[in-house]
């Protein structure tokens, strides 16, 4: 990201300032941009898109200290893909294509049939119901928000459950403690998704 934003705009380490955690891709790109008075507007955005999943499609290879698929994720999602009481759809602050080029490398995208996604949304919590429309688009019946579970690991990932009416399912694998996770209002908070019977029981099963 940093790499793109030094393209599109000549500047080097300017994103370092801004907390990144739980943000959309667009709400950090308006926010870098304001933050040093340079423009915005939609076709800043589609150049640094494009130059940031330039540079993510090649970085993606490259080894990292926190790069890996976290405790628990496979085994949950092959459970719950096997199910046909249950949906599963991407709500993130990337923007679709880098979501994909993340999730393709560690085999995950497959998993997931729709989604919503960062790329013009800068208010996270809009994506809520955006999700929900996508997935009635992919053929699911029209499901109240008290249906859908978040899981996330920020509090801003609480937030779109709580500002939709959703439940959430916090987990302790990013920047955030579970007394954290759960002091934001998480409706479960847990280290990571590896005991598997918690996060069966937060789902109601």
């Amino acid at each position: 990201m940093m790499r793109a934003f030094a393209d599109v705009f000549g500047v080097n380490g300017l994103g370092r300032s801004i907390s990144m955690a739980g943000r959309t891709d667009a709400w950090i790109v308006g926010q870098m941009a304001a933050r040093h008075g340079l423009p915005t507007g939609g076709a800043t955005l589609r150049r640094f898109h494009d130059a940031y999943v330039e540079h993510l499609a090649r970085e993606i290879h490259n080894p990292g200290p926190r790069k890996g698929v976290l405790p628990g994720v496979r085994p949950l999602l092959e459970r719950l893909a096997a199910r046909d009481d249950v949906f599963l759809a991407l709500l993130t602050g990337n923007f679709e294509q880098g979501a994909r080029i993340k999730l393709e490398y560690f085999d995950l995208w497959r998993y997931f049939e729709c989604g919503a996604f960062g790329d013009h949304v800068e208010e996270r919590n809009h994506l809520l119901g955006e999700a929900i429309d996508r997935a009635v688009a992919c053929g699911v019946p029209r499901i109240d928000p008290s249906d859908v579970l978040v899981i996330g690991d920020t509090p801003l990932d609480v937030a779109v459950a709580l500002a939709g009416g959703a439940r959430s399912l916090a987990v302790a694998t990013g920047d955030y403690t579970v007394d954290a996770l759960r002091a934001s209002g998480a409706d479960l908070a847990l280290e990571d998704l590896s005991d598997e019977k918690a996060v069966l029981e937060a789902l109601g099963w």
